[in-house]
């Protein structure tokens, strides 16, 4: 494998990684105050859709669309989008008590039909399938860092390679893992996790803070939604689960990362790096295994590394199973609803 090779690994790797950093941080949250949101990939659709939608709409209208506009308006689109998924979210499982498992599924399904009867739509209205671009709006989220890219040799082509929400998912990572350890605010959100019933005892509003864990995780979510279609796919959509599969690998990033989001900030390039080995491993291993395996051709090796990613997953649940330490463990009233009468 020549050094090109690896640093387009690496920089697919990192890219890959960051779309399910925002939805392992995001989610992160959530489960730290007890919901258990599995409609994680329902809430990056939503975001990445209406970012999408924003961009379409505003390059179609304007006749000179600026990329510093279209940026925002993805912005705002997504975190208005995004919250109101949290908020449904929220209403359902805390207010209303509903079961979060069956919650979570349902609302993936939902998010996946809402995305794409909007991508649909906009095909239609850009004349098929395949047709839609907004470059204007997406070369805003693509952009280099001008004074870093170019230098440092081959450690600035993989690390400073990459538009800005790469580096805003990482200070993100490190942020929530100080607000989650560090400050009273996180602290109660945790308390809130672990036992509602205590923290409803010394005054914690646990509504309050289910309310604006699963808000503020879902808008981070759907910010990870964002960068997929506007920096990952270049300003395109495709009515396809890719969304919906990265949405899963986030989640089981979570337990990966024992709900440490500073631990994203390796895990997902990690998994990053098992999802695309099927490219960049030399057909050389790949002939050697096949023979081993007595296939007929090297390529079927392919199909094996493409599993990667989900074998890491299941080796991860595995040893996460096994850990002893209470600060590596699930929250202890994770997916459980909290009857106040029952205090």
């Amino acid at each position: 494998m020549t050094s090109a090779q690896v640093v387009s690994w690496f920089v697919a790797a990192i890219t890959f990684g960051t779309v399910i950093m925002y939805g392992c941080i995001g989610e992160t949250i959530n489960q730290k105050a007890g919901g258990l949101n599995l409609g994680v990939p329902d809430v990056m659709q939503i975001g990445g859709i209406a970012s999408l939608a924003a961009a379409f709409l505003y390059e179609n209208a304007a006749a000179d669309p600026s990329p510093f506009v279209g940026m925002i308006l993805c912005l705002l689109s997504t975190v208005i989008a995004s919250s109101l998924a949290g908020l449904l979210y929220a209403f359902l499982t805390v207010s209303l008590k509903v079961n979060q498992n069956v919650t979570g599924l349902t609302l993936t399904i939902f998010g996946t039909g809402i995305a794409n009867f909007f991508g649909g739509n906009m095909m239609k209205l850009s004349g098929g399938v395949g047709t839609i671009s907004v470059a204007v709006t997406s070369s805003a989220f693509r952009r280099k860092l001008p004074f870093l890219f170019g230098k440092f040799g081959v450690f600035g082509s993989v690390v400073f390679s990459h538009g800005w929400m790469v580096y805003l998912a990482l200070i993100l990572a490190f942020a929530v893992q100080y607000f989650l350890s560090k400050t009273r605010t996180g602290l109660n959100l945790r308390s809130v996790g672990e036992n509602p019933a205590t923290a409803d005892a010394v005054g914690i509003n646990v509504t309050k803070y289910k309310y604006l864990a699963s808000i503020v995780g879902s808008v981070i979510c759907g910010m990870g939604g964002l960068f997929y279609v506007m920096d990952y796919i270049q300003g395109t959509w495709a009515n396809d689960s890719a969304i919906e599969a990265l949405g899963w690998l986030a989640v089981a990033l979570v337990i990966f990362t024992s709900w440490k989001p500073k631990n994203a900030t390796w895990g997902a390039y990690l998994f990053g790096l098992c999802y695309w080995a099927y490219i960049y491993i030399p057909v050389g291993i790949s002939r050697f295994f096949a023979e081993k395996l007595h296939l007929q051709n090297a390529t079927y090796m392919q199909n094996l590394y493409k599993m990667l990613p989900y074998l890491v997953t299941i080796i991860v649940l595995c040893v996460v199973s096994r850990r002893k330490k209470r600060e590596n463990q699930v929250p202890s009233s994770l997916g459980q609803s909290y009857f106040r009468e029952d205090r």
